[in-house]
């Protein structure tokens, strides 16, 4: 076969070059991956071969290999024979050096080698100062096997030299497509692969479609990292075109409202980097809703898919609201580091109480370096749904593990009792040793619910995914939407998420809830918050019938109570309350967790008296004036809710004390003769007090407090009233029908604490009937 000439007809050619004198380059490449780069090894497969003019497929042949005097018709055409051949026999190629004409510098020979040639400089990338941190394999054992071709002054490349011999183990026919230079995607799958990313498909399932459709992975010709690398060139270009319609974007909606903001890393002119924007709505929406954010990455959680990630919260609605949007082009520290200060720069540089984010170490460092006052919680969805494929052995071998698991993160009331339980777990399931889970036990004070307890997250519950962690474009914006879709789809979910808050509005101002209790503390929560923020406060409120509370300690100024649901005394909580101060703290710390009273603290508040909320119990984010001012309406509400606070503190006061005085007075009958007189006396100067202030607390039949609203004279009260316009007068109309209302709730007020102090004296009075008879009794029995 001397004379035989194999042509790889690959639309490549060469020039002729004579004995020129030469320039030797040293490559030393490693073996190449064919993604579709330039460092594929050669050409697309299905090449063709010409042996004496006669057309000859090379894998047609088994027997086919290098020889010396062979000749082709390019250096393309010869790294593709030698990549073949390898192939069939079962190793890798790279190239490794190279000859120029020192005249034009065009290249006359080359070296293809076995990938395994040579020895690698175990000092290579490395400087002074650092080391490398992940060193790769070393793979080369010096093997001699090698083409070198040299090109002849035909234009033709020749045969030079051909070692054939390896020094270490071929590989398998059945693992050939492992090797780098082997690893080539075809045309057809490119199609298909291109297809399949359209549809929002990851490379994974895109992988399995292959195999399926080519019969075999070593049939595919490529593994699930080519696939994933050209997923994200094809993602980089599509982005590198589309980004320009993004800036366009922005800059239009900057020109027609300067209170839009959006920021480029980087030269804006040629974007390569992060975006992020924030309209004024989001803007404004952060100054009410701002003390809780979820940076949500569900759009990055695969990272072929749109690369798009919003900032978002919680309104007074307990509706996911905007603070702000990113593109996520470069995903590395330095950018979220970016990110989260350009974010921050748009929120006034007022940083939140908490935010919720993936479980990403990248993120977990940029939230760090810039929010270090916020406590940083990772998504316990996102663990849960990420232990299904990191834990996906253990669901199976051991099917009540993610029951456990569950009931081990959610049902847990205390740290001790989770501790005593994931302790148990790992041991039962033999999993102290699995390197994820206890990774992720390491970062159990970010994620598990009774670590987090402390801190205002504005969820209702602590064992659910609550609604604020559902994305703000779930159901608009998808893995198959790209940006020329974007737009639409974006300002379609921001109207349809304003429409939801209006209508929640509405509903609030103009409906009236179902009150279930005769409770003073029910109708007011009605007036105050939100109808669903109501709807939760009146499950809480109810639930309260079902509890008992009694006292566990009393220091005299704090008592502490024992509250369980009746029969289940196992499962008791604490509160402790202070009643001169009218504040309580319940072990469940779900006040501290949602900004909402637990059932806990309000059954001891029933089971003392105190009929309203405290005002300090009344979080305003809650509220139905939640995003306004501060209004006429407003100094009602605020008036009222100080008074029945005064009151409650005053009553619950006289109440312990009176208690005391009772304890004492019924000692024996002498000090029960002096408590009768200091109480007739007591009475009738309470009763002279009260009849001079209803004198001088009256007005026009306009009831006052002190003459004062909320620390206002009425004088100045009406004052502001007068100069509202006469558009407001209805405002005048309303500000004495909720004062009339007003006059009607304290005299329910008054009305449930006589009854409630004229039940005391009752029981009292029974004691005291008791007392006397056995006295009686034991005076008659006596000598």
């Amino acid at each position: 076969m001397e004379n035989e000439v194999i042509d790889f007809d690959i639309g490549l050619g060469g020039g002729g070059r004579g004995d020129d004198d030469v320039l030797y380059i040293d490559h030393d490449d490693d073996e190449t991956m064919a993604d579709g780069s330039p460092t594929a090894a050669g050409a697309s497969s299905g090449f063709q071969g010409i042996v004496s003019l006669e057309t000859y497929i090379p894998e047609a042949d088994p027997d086919l290999e290098p020889f010396e005097g062979m000749e082709f018709e390019s250096e393309e055409a010869a790294k593709a024979f030698y990549n073949s051949y390898a192939r069939r026999v079962g190793f890798s190629t790279r190239v490794s050096s190279s000859r120029r004409s020192r005249k034009d510098g065009a290249i006359i020979q080359r070296s293809f080698v076995c990938a395994k040639e040579g020895f690698r400089n175990l000092n290579e990338k490395r400087t002074k100062d650092r080391e490398i941190k992940r060193p790769r394999t070393v793979t080369r054992v010096g093997c001699k096997a090698s083409l070198s071709v040299k090109i002849q002054d035909s234009g033709k490349w020749l045969a030079a030299n051909f070692v054939r011999e390896h020094n270490h183990q071929l590989v398998p026919l059945d693992q050939v497509h492992c090797l780098r230079s082997h690893r080539q995607i075809s045309g057809p799958a490119k199609t298909l692969i291109d297809t399949l990313q359209a549809a929002g498909m990851g490379p994974r399932r895109i992988m399995s479609a292959l195999i399926k459709e080519y019969g075999g992975i070593s049939k595919v010709g490529f593994t699930e990292v080519d696939c994933r690398n050209y997923m994200r060139n094809n993602r980089q270009r599509s982005l590198e075109g589309d980004i320009q319609l993004l800036l366009d974007y922005l800059r239009q909606m900057q020109t027609e409202n300067p209170n839009f903001f959006y920021a480029v890393q980087g030269d804006e002119d040629h974007c390569t980097g992060n975006v992020f924007w924030a309209d004024p709505k989001a803007r404004a929406n952060y100054t009410y809703f701002g003390d809780t954010v979820t940076f949500d990455t569900t759009y990055r959680s695969n990272r072929y898919r749109l690369p798009f990630a919003p900032f978002t919260g919680v309104n007074h609605h307990g509706q996911p609201i905007l603070f702000g949007c990113a593109f996520l082009i470069n995903e590395s520290e330095a950018s979220f580091g970016w990110l989260f200060k350009t974010w921050l720069a748009a929120m006034s540089g007022c940083p939140p109480v908490s935010i919720t984010t993936d479980h990403d170490a990248v993120i977990q460092s940029a939230v760090m370096q810039v929010l270090p006052d916020t406590r940083h919680r990772f998504c316990k969805w996102h663990i849960f749904k990420k232990c299904q494929e990191k834990l996906s052995q253990v669901f199976l071998k051991y099917p009540n593990f993610e029951a456990d698991f569950h009931k081990c993160v959610n049902l847990t009331e205390s740290i001790d009792e989770f501790e005593s339980f994931w302790f148990s777990l790992v041991d039962k399931f033999e999993l102290r040793d699995h390197e994820w889970l206890q990774a992720l036990y390491s970062a159990r004070s970010q994620w598990v619910p009774v670590y987090l307890r402390d801190t205002f997250f504005a969820e209702m519950s602590i064992t659910q995914r609550s609604d604020s962690m559902n994305s703000y474009f779930d159901g608009y914006v998808n893995a198959s939407t790209n940006l020329n879709q974007f737009f639409k789809l974006y300002e379609k979910a921001l109207e349809s998420r304003n429409e939801k808050e209006v209508k929640a509005d509405y509903d609030t101002m103009n409906t009236l809830p179902s009150l279930r209790t005769p409770s003073p503390m029910e109708k007011q929560a009605s007036e105050l918050y939100t109808r669903k923020l109501f709807t939760r406060f009146q499950e809480e409120l109810v639930d309260t019938l079902t509890f008992m509370a009694s006292k566990a300690e009393d220091d005299g100024g704090v008592t502490t109570y024992q509250v369980a649901k009746f029969g289940e005394d196992h499962r008791a909580y604490y509160v402790r309350f202070n009643v001169l101060e009218m504040r309580a703290s319940c072990s469940c710390r779900m006040f501290e967790f949602s900004g909402l009273l637990c059932r806990h603290v309000l059954t001891v508040f029933r089971v003392t008296n105190v009929l309203t909320l405290p005002s300090h119990y009344v979080l305003k984010r809650w509220t139905r004036n939640a995003k306004s001012c501060v209004i006429l309406e407003e100094h009602i509400n605020d008036a009222f809710s100080s008074y029945l606070e005064s009151h409650t503190v005053r009553y619950n006061t006289l109440r312990h004390e009176a208690f005391k005085f009772v304890d004492e007075g019924a000692e024996s009958v002498d000090s029960y003769n002096v408590a009768l007189a200091a109480l007739a006396e007591a009475s009738e100067k309470v009763a002279l007090e009260t009849k001079n202030e209803g004198k001088i607390s009256s007005s026009n039949g306009r009831f006052r407090d002190d003459s004062r609203r909320n620390g206002v004279p009425d004088q100045c009260y009406f004052n502001f009233a007068q100069q509202l316009s006469e558009e407001d007068m209805d405002w005048k109309i309303h500000e004495l029908v909720q004062e009339l209302e007003c006059a009607n709730r304290r005299c329910d007020v008054y009305r449930t604490n006589v009854l409630s102090v004229l039940k005391d004296i009752e029981e009292h009075k029974q004691l005291l009937s008791i007392k006397v008879q056995n006295v009686k009794l034991s005076m008659r029995d006596g000598p």
